[in-house]
Parts: C-alpha cells; structure tokens; sequence
C-alpha cells in the first residue's frame, strides 16, 4: 500500500512538473518573416524569476536541422530550472558560414533583450552546441566581429560543446577525403583556404574569456577526438575555467540523442557547470 502511494505521489509531481513547462514558439529574432530567424523558448512557470538560459545551436552540417526536433532538449532543461531557447539560423546551399554567425549573434541579441519576460536572467546567457551547431556558438563567442555586428557586447556567460565539428575547419578540409561530405562542407565554406581559416574558432582562441564545459564521443570522428582536447589544452594554458569529458561508447549523433532522457548524465554535468560558473 506504501509503494503504492509513493508512486502515485510521485507520478502526481511529474504530471505537476510538466504542467509547468511553458513553451513560446516562432518567434522572430532577426525582424523579418523568415522561417530560418525564429526560435522556441522553454520555460517552468513556477514563480521564481532570475533563472540562467541556456541557447541551444542545432547540428546538421550546417545544411539541415531545425529547431522543433529538439523540443525535448528545452522541456527537459526547463523542468532543472534552466529557461532553454532552441533557435533555427539559415542553411546552405543559401547562406554561407558568416551569415549563419551573424544570425545566431542576433538570437542572443534577442535573448538579452526578451528573456525577462520568460522567467530568465540577461546576465546568465550560456550557449550550447553539438556538431555544426558547436563550431557557430565557439565562433561567435571566440570571434568578436559577429557580436559587433548584432551591435552588442559578447553576452555569453559560459559554453558549452557535445560533440564539435569544425573547431579548425582548414585543417579538416586540407586533409579530409574528396567525399559527399566534403563537398557539401564546400558550400558553407567556399573553396577557398584562406576562408577556411577565417572559420575556424581555434585561431580564435586567444579571445576566449568565459569558461567552457566539453564533450566528446569515444566513437565519434576522429577530427573532433583530436580537436576538442586541443581546445582544451589551449583554454587551460590561458587559464581559461575548462572542462573536458570524453563519453565512453559513444558515436556522433548519440551524443546529442542520448539527451532525449532528462535523467541522462549530462544534464547533471551541464547544470553544475552553469551554477558553479554563475558563482565566479
């Protein structure tokens, strides 16, 4: 009869705690009627006001993706207390690599300026990448002119990689094999070594202030197994606050698919980084 009663208490809090969860869907970011310039807030409406917001940039190599296959990424970050922002940004073939920077700069733009009104501080932005996803949010918070053009200040408190493709894109594409990949990568990157370079947030490094909390896959491309510890090494040798996590058993898409389940360790990772990163 006890069991029985616990877990129909518990079942109670769960059925509560998701009635709380509150969702904004669509909003425009860049002032235009774009599809690709929109993104869905999460938040818990529970009365407490002040809460850290976490800015999620989707993976797909930069030409697919779209922010409602992550809905369960912004309800289970909201149901720990964590306002969650899931944005779409413009894909090649139609843009090129600094448009999608320049536009995700503007959705944090957005967020400073609008997450009052949904339970969250301006003051505890955080951003979150997996893949391609990654490489934008290292890019426009280790490269200033993307925020300089959203016309602020680089708000980003604290970063966070799962799984980052990309940190040094001339070193992938001088060395990577001529496949459907590769030529797909071309249409975000041009051809051109020179631009190569200009995209990679590891020749940025060196502008990075805020700290930064990595994942990686053990079974994931090899580009990102050597890359993200060389990330790093860099960040720790400008005493940069870092910490890296290698995820034993797993490849590139279960990284971020693995977080379907709120109860999935990295959910804890993440929220002790931004609560210990809020205290410094």
């Amino acid at each position: 009869m006890l069991k029985k009663l616990i877990l129909l208490m518990l079942l109670f809090q769960t059925i509560i705690s998701s009635a709380q969860i509150k969702t904004a869907k669509n909003i425009n970011y860049a002032s235009n009627t774009d599809e690709a310039n929109t993104l869905n807030v999460f938040y818990k409406n529970d009365g407490i006001n002040d809460k850290p917001v976490l800015v999620f940039i989707h993976g797909g190599s930069w030409s697919s993706g779209k922010k409602a296959t992550y809905w369960w990424l912004g309800r289970n970050f909201a149901k720990k207390g964590v306002v969650t922002v899931i944005i779409n940004y413009p894909l090649a073939p139609h843009v090129q690599y600094e448009r999608m920077g320049n536009d995700c700069a503007l959705a944090l733009k957005w967020v400073q300026e609008n997450l009052v009104n949904y339970t969250a501080s301006s003051n505890k932005i955080f951003i979150m990448g997996h893949s391609a996803g990654a490489h934008l949010a290292e890019l426009i918070n280790a490269d200033p002119k993307y925020f300089q053009h959203a016309g602020i200040k680089n708000p980003i408190k604290g970063v966070i990689l799962n799984d980052p493709f990309g940190l040094d894109m001339k070193e992938y594409l001088s060395t990577a094999e001529k496949d459907d990949f590769y030529f797909d990568f071309i249409r975000t990157f041009t051809d051109k070594p020179a631009v190569w370079q200009g995209a990679s947030p590891l020749n940025y490094v060196n502008n990075i202030k805020n700290p930064h909390l990595l994942f990686y896959g053990s079974k994931t491309y090899g580009a990102i197994k050597l890359q993200t510890p060389r990330l790093y090494e860099k960040l720790k040798a400008n005493n940069i606050p870092v910490d890296i996590k290698e995820v034993k058993g797993k490849s590139h898409v279960p990284m971020i698919s693995q977080m379907i389940f709120g109860g999935n360790d990295l959910y804890k990772d993440i929220v002790e980084f931004i609560n210990v990163s809020l205290q410094k």
